[in-house]
């Protein structure tokens, strides 16, 4: 019998590799949507969806990893940001870390983190869990489609302001929560990624798209319900 048979060859090792990689990936990115474990209920609130993922892929050359999952009517496509890239705010650190390699170990989720000498320490998970405030809502993005190439956000992921995304102070990274426009009624559910705004008086910073979606793009603010989608 040849030898050879008994074990991976070098190509295949190396693809299984990328594969267990891409896998891993996807699972820390989307506990509660993954190929394993792909439908959930969301419990809070009158919602009651599921969540389907819908596309896996890996850019080898690029070094980028892409998933696409659906939640109810929305779909949220997560590419990773080359590490090159700009961030979208003046992160100092992130759990005493430069914000990149704290990203490269995986650990931002709800670590403290220093914006302009302050000091922000997010909510653990299971507080996040509960997780309700009105408040003032801004939008961002924009400016970043005039810019050569693409930002980073605070979680490592590729920042595309016509995604329903938003960036957040204090919620572990990522988290979804529905928001609810209080002066026109409309509401959706955002993928929270970012960090932001650094604003006194403003609790969410939504994509430009987000709040097209929401109706308040044009006078730049709105007053709106913010809660934790807790996925079962």
């Amino acid at each position: 019998m040849n030898k050879s048979r008994l074990f991976f060859r070098p190509g295949k090792l190396r693809r299984l590799g990328w594969f267990l990689l891409v896998f891993l990936a996807f699972n820390l990115m989307n506990p509660a949507c993954s190929p394993v474990r792909n439908t959930y209920r969301v419990t809070r609130g009158t919602i009651s969806t599921t969540c389907r993922a819908v596309g896996l892929a890996a850019n080898l050359a690029g070094g980028t990893i892409r998933t696409t999952y659906r939640l109810g009517k929305y779909t949220f496509k997560v590419v990773s940001a080359p590490i090159n890239w700009p961030m979208t705010h003046d992160l100092e650190t992130i759990d005493g870390l430069s914000p990149k390699e704290a990203i490269r170990q995986g650990r931002v989720k709800n670590s403290p983190y220093t914006v302009h000498g302050h000091r922000y320490h997010p909510m653990s998970v299971q507080a996040a869990q509960s997780y309700r405030e009105e408040g003032i809502a801004s939008w961002y993005g924009n400016e970043t489609l005039r810019q050569k190439g693409g930002h980073m956000t605070a979680n490592g992921e590729a920042f595309d302001p016509r995604k329903p995304t938003a960036a957040h102070k204090l919620l572990p990274l990522p988290t979804h929560v529905r928001v609810t426009n209080l002066e026109n009624g409309r509401s959706m559910i955002v993928r929270v990624n970012d960090r932001g705004p650094f604003v006194k008086g403003r609790i969410i910073d939504l994509s430009a798209g987000a709040s097209r979606q929401l109706g308040f793009y044009g006078q730049g603010t709105a007053r709106v319900r913010v809660e934790t989608v807790q996925l079962n």
